[in-house]
């Protein structure tokens, strides 16, 4: 039972490192983790990893709100049309073969992480100062952070939001018609679409995850698919382990950040697509 509750603390400080660094969710870490090193079944290990999320958030977000590198306006404003694809995405479920969406979204990660490694080899545009997006600028969601690994305020300019709320809101319909975690769509909403810096974009992506992550945690509360004995000892190595990820990730250059993401971003277009054929992996 203690070598259990170890393991647990062990894997809950991995994940929070990397999900803060990141800005996705624990699932594809804990839930192969727990259902096949601990033989757990699907449902529980799905609870578990959705309190993995907000710890994650909560534990990252306290830190990067204190150094003002999340840009909150845009987060709430994204999360409004992830909620909304969210109802409509569980509304729909046995409506839409998901086949479709597993091949849409996989297809979107590998555009992304293709996109992410023209950005890693090509000419680094820290800042996008020259350009205007007139939605942006009505709803203020224009930032500045500072970076500590550069040393200076970065100042940015959200673009292309349409883009970016289409992303969110198709990101929500597949999580709520396919029980999947959103923090990798977040970031390519936000780095890819918008045109954000990629550190606001994977701390904003926290906050959002936690968001999303506690609408559905009561839900998964009161049909017993959560598990203190697990749950409990993976939140608090997830809260130490976001608390360092997220100190991490501002002190790390933006070349290794992307170095990172891309073979996540590839992981998981690859692991969609073939789920889209019925292949698990």
């Amino acid at each position: 039972m203690l070598n259990s509750i170890m393991i647990m603390l062990i894997v809950g400080i991995a994940v929070g490192v990397l999900g803060s660094i990141l800005g996705i969710g624990g699932g594809m870490i804990i839930t192969p983790v727990l259902t096949l090193g601990f033989g757990l079944d699907i449902k529980y290990a799905i609870g578990a990893s959705i309190i993995a999320v907000i710890a994650t958030s909560s534990g990252a977000t306290i830190a990067y709100l204190k150094d003002n590198v999340l840009n909150l306006r845009v987060a709430m404003f994204l999360e409004i049309a992830t909620s909304i694809g969210a109802i409509m995405g569980a509304l729909l479920t046995g409506v839409i073969r998901p086949v479709f969406l597993y091949l849409l979204f996989g297809l979107l990660l590998f555009f992304s992480g293709a996109n992410m490694v023209r950005k890693l080899w090509g000419k680094q545009v820290p800042t996008n100062a020259d350009s205007d997006d007139s939605i942006a600028k009505k709803l203020k969601l224009n930032g500045s952070y500072y970076d500590k690994n550069l040393h200076k305020q970065v100042d940015y300019k959200v673009t292309n939001v349409p883009s970016g709320i289409t992303i969110m809101f198709g990101a929500g319909i597949a999580s709520g018609l396919l029980g999947i975690g959103s923090g990798a769509f977040k970031v390519i909403a936000m780095d890819t679409f918008m045109k954000m810096p990629l550190k606001p974009s994977s701390s904003t992506s926290n906050l959002m995850m936690g968001v999303t992550a506690a609408a559905s945690a009561t839900i998964y509360f009161f049909n017993g698919s959560i598990l203190p004995q697990i749950a409990v000892p993976m939140a608090l190595g997830i809260i130490v382990g976001a608390a360092v990820g997220s100190r991490v990730m501002q002190i790390m250059p933006v070349r290794m950040l992307r170095m990172i993401f891309i073979p996540i971003l590839l992981y998981l277009g690859l692991q969609m697509i073939l789920k889209g054929f019925g292949v698990t992996i």
